[in-house]
């Protein structure tokens, strides 16, 4: 997910005294899925203690983008190296079959957290756990661990 500077705006409001609003992009994310028809959108705020290894592999039946509000987590999807995202930086995933892998906190002495909106397909659950014998007949699919 890339920044991009011509997305930066400053809005003047004539009939408002005060300053305008500040508004920068934090990320896009070019070609991101759809959200499956009839979603229901949700929003919710994590807060992850020291050394949380936060929820078990699991995937979304839809597409979320979230956003790190405090410290820093562990982010990885099948295919992706884990990395790590910090306060003030956004992820993203795709949703559908992908397994999320790990969104611990990276932290061993604070907390973190993260805002995630996720688009869920109707009458799905927000997060499905992954099983243990899914995990091991897909362990090629996980890119190495160093």
């Amino acid at each position: 997910m890339g920044t991009d500077q011509a997305h930066a705006h400053h809005l003047e409001n004539p009939d408002k005294s005060g300053p305008p609003p500040q508004i920068d992009v934090v990320a896009t994310v070019p070609g991101a899925p759809p959200a499956p028809e009839g979603a229901e959108a949700m929003t919710i705020h994590v807060t992850l203690p020291p050394n949380s290894p936060g929820a078990p592999p699991h995937r979304h039946s839809g597409p979320a983008y979230g956003y790190v509000v405090k410290g820093a987590i562990n982010f990885e999807l099948e295919g992706e190296p884990v990395r790590v995202v910090r306060a003030g930086e956004a992820f993203w995933e795709p949703g559908g079959d992908v397994i999320h892998y790990q969104d611990g906190n990276h932290l061993a002495d604070e907390e973190s957290a993260f805002v995630v909106t996720m688009f869920c397909a109707p009458g799905q659950p927000m997060l499905t756990v992954v099983s243990p014998e899914e995990l091991e007949a897909r362990r090629d699919r996980r890119a190495p661990r160093s």
